[in-house]
């Protein structure tokens, strides 16, 4: 088979596993499991077959047209160059990972057919968007995601907060999504073509008449499908759904998405210089914010994504800076960690009994029910964090490295300002991931307290997941910094000097800066004078004495959602906490400017339906029943009714005639 052809089969095989799986799910059960993952794992294959055959030189292009639409035609076509096909291949190890990881998360679900068969939906999807040449067929994948996700996250429809996260999902990806329709008929009109050959050509040649306000209605859909300020709100709610599926959209779909997009298309953004610099300011306020937010959460898988916004935040910051190989480094690198994080938060959620950081801490012996969870998400942490050797430390410098050449002014057709913006904000925001990587760990695994329940060992599928994703969030950024370039552009995604010290100093000192918290509010909560704490080894770590914790309830129920009084983040943020732990209030800031507004126009609009238009149609309706009634009851059958009705009428209309006559 031909590249072309093999590329054409990494989509399809998923989707026509997804209808297969749909049609199949009822009928016959037992061939669902291996609908899922077979045809995800042969997608994955024939995704690292084009990228051997691409090698990161020149894009591998195909284009035949899909339909006749006049003077700008819209074409099924391919454009698969270095960034496609490793996306790719990350699409295909995360889609893979998650099949075989729900096969045991899920196990006992019911609806586990119709799920299997959203995530196959949703990563046939997601391929399309990576390998599509065409912003139309892209567009088409980047909605079917859209909707795979309101199912998905509202996968336990039971429950009112999957409900309310999926539809919020949907909407505000929607609210996005207006405008980046709007700005690719823009982009179409202005290049002649919705080709992204073509339309990088016109740009090239200095064509777009109108750069800063597509590069600005594109953004809108960026930050809605990437969760962006400030259409980020979304994505901490939808972590009502399955985790394998925060695990998908949060590692290497949906999300990635806006940042692929922009990466593919970013001499679009280039052309303006105030697009950059708007990039700048959303990927620094989205990184703090998210920082802050993620510090101070007590929902495990908030704490995650939060953290998933903030990482977001260092591609789009790549971006603004004009370095699409950083961006897409760092991509790849979060991809696996991520990834690993949320299936190993599944496991350790499953063990605890609840999502609740506090409850955690109030339990004993937990990483000891999880081993495997335990060691894998300690490696995820520390890419997370970006401490060196792991992958994060390569690719998150290789950012700082990228806003630092630009902030010293080294970098064509990007502002130097945006530069300091992305570095200053990406500096603050490794002290801050830091930081709350350092507390999810002290919470999660240092806890005391009554025993942690025993639910067994978790399954073979589950595990084994989480340290196939172990060894690229370990090796992969040492290996790939030397040898992406080649799929870059040959951009140099060398870590430099200056920002490597920098990054992982401030990085150090977050963790350095949360543990000693957390020896200090552990120490309050064991009522050990502070000045003794020196002298009471057993108050060092997780060491409290466990009567000074035993007075509380097992880790169920209103206790699980109990403030930790060892929780070090009320100390590092002060009265800063209650405002981070709600998202700084965006969701009542939107709710009085958006929600209300439009809640009173719907009672508005239902009012005047109901009272005015409604009152017009029954009117109109009543008075010819009125008049049938009043004929009906005139039709009594008696002659002799009928003859003095008409002489009646006949002397009426004689009167009147007199009566004409003489007026006349």
């Amino acid at each position: 088979m031909t590249t072309t052809t093999l590329a054409v089969l990494v989509p399809l095989l998923p989707f026509l596993a997804a209808v297969a799986g749909l049609l199949l799910g009822r009928t016959a059960p037992g061939f669902v499991r291996p609908l899922a993952v077979v045809p995800t794992l042969a997608a994955l294959a024939l995704a690292a077959t084009v990228a051997a055959d691409q090698g990161g030189g020149t894009a591998i292009d195909s284009a035949t047209e899909l339909t006749p639409t006049g003077s700008i035609p819209i074409e099924l076509s391919l454009h698969i160059d270095g960034f496609a096909a490793l996306v790719a291949v990350l699409v295909g190890v995360v889609a893979t990972c998650v099949q075989i990881y729900s096969t045991g998360y899920l196990r006992d679900d019911p609806r586990y057919p119709s799920y299997a068969a959203l995530v196959s939906l949703f990563t046939s999807a997601m391929f399309l968007v990576v390998y599509s040449g065409d912003l139309i067929v892209l567009l088409v994948g980047w909605e079917v995601m859209g909707i795979c996700s309101y199912f998905l996250v509202g996968h336990y429809w039971e429950t009112p907060e999957a409900r309310a996260a999926s539809i919020k999902a949907f909407l505000v990806t929607k609210l996005g999504d207006v405008p980046f329709l709007i700005g690719l008929f823009a982009l179409a009109t202005d290049a002649g073509s919705f080709e992204i050959t073509r339309v990088l050509g016109t740009v090239a040649s200095g064509g777009l008449d109108h750069p800063t306000l597509i590069a600005l209605l594109l953004l809108a859909g960026v930050a809605g499908k990437s969760a962006q300020f400030p259409l980020h709100t979304w994505l901490p709610d939808a972590m009502a759904g399955p985790t394998p599926v925060s695990a998908l959209i949060h590692a290497a779909t949906m999300v990635a998405a806006g940042v692929y997009f922009v990466a593919r298309l970013l001499p679009v953004f280039q052309a303006s210089s105030a697009a950059m610099v708007v990039l700048a300011l959303m990927a620094a306020i989205t990184m703090v914010g998210s920082g802050l937010a993620a510090l101070a959460q007590d929902d495990i898988k908030r704490v995650l994504a939060y953290s998933t916004i903030g990482q977001l935040g260092y591609m789009t910051g790549a971006l603004a800076v004009g370095d699409r190989g950083a961006a897409v480094f760092h991509l790849l690198s979060h991809g696996a960690f991520k990834a690993l994080l949320f299936l190993a938060a599944g496991v350790i959620i499953h063990a605890a009994g609840t999502n609740s950081l506090a409850a955690m801490s109030r339990m004993s012996g937990l990483r000891d029910r999880v081993p495997d969870a335990y060691w894998t998400m300690t490696v995820a942490l520390l890419a997370l964090a970006a401490i060196p050797p792991f992958s994060g430390f390569f690719s998150k410098e290789s950012v700082l490295g990228a806003a630092e050449h630009t902030a010293t002014g080294h970098t064509e057709h990007v502002p130097g300002g945006a530069g300091w913006i992305v570095l200053v904000s990406g500096l603050l925001t490794a002290l801050l991931t830091a930081a709350y990587a350092t507390r999810l760990w002290l919470l999660a695994f240092r806890g005391r307290g009554a025993e942690a329940p025993d639910h067994g060992r978790q399954p073979l599928s589950m595990t084994v997941v989480l340290w196939a994703l172990a060894v690229p969030s370990l090796g992969f950024g040492g290996l790939a910094y030397r040898s992406l370039p080649d799929w870059f552009d040959g951009h140099d995604l060398t870590p430099t000097l200056t920002t490597s010290v920098l990054g992982t100093g401030v990085a150090l000192v977050g963790g350095i800066l949360t543990y000693g918290a957390w020896r200090h509010t552990t120490a309050l909560a064991a009522g050990i004078p502070l000045g003794a704490v020196a002298a009471h080894p057993e108050a060092d770590g997780g060491l409290v004495e466990e009567e000074a914790i035993a007075s509380h309830e097992p880790a169920y129920g209103d206790v699980a959602y109990a403030p930790d009084p060892a929780d070090p983040g009320r100390l590092l943020l002060g009265p800063l906490h209650r405002h981070a732990a709600v998202g700084f209030h965006l969701d009542a800031v939107y709710t009085v400017l958006f929600v209300r507004p439009v809640q009173a126009g719907a009672s508005l609009v239902r009012f005047l339906d109901r009272e005015v238009v409604d009152t017009y149609v029954r009117g109109a309706a009543a008075l010819p029943r009125l008049f049938g009634a009043a004929v009906r009851r005139a039709q009594t059958g008696n002659v002799q009714t009928y003859v003095s009705a008409l002489l009646a009428g006949t002397v009426v209309l004689a009167v009147a005639v007199v009566l004409v006559a003489t007026g006349a």
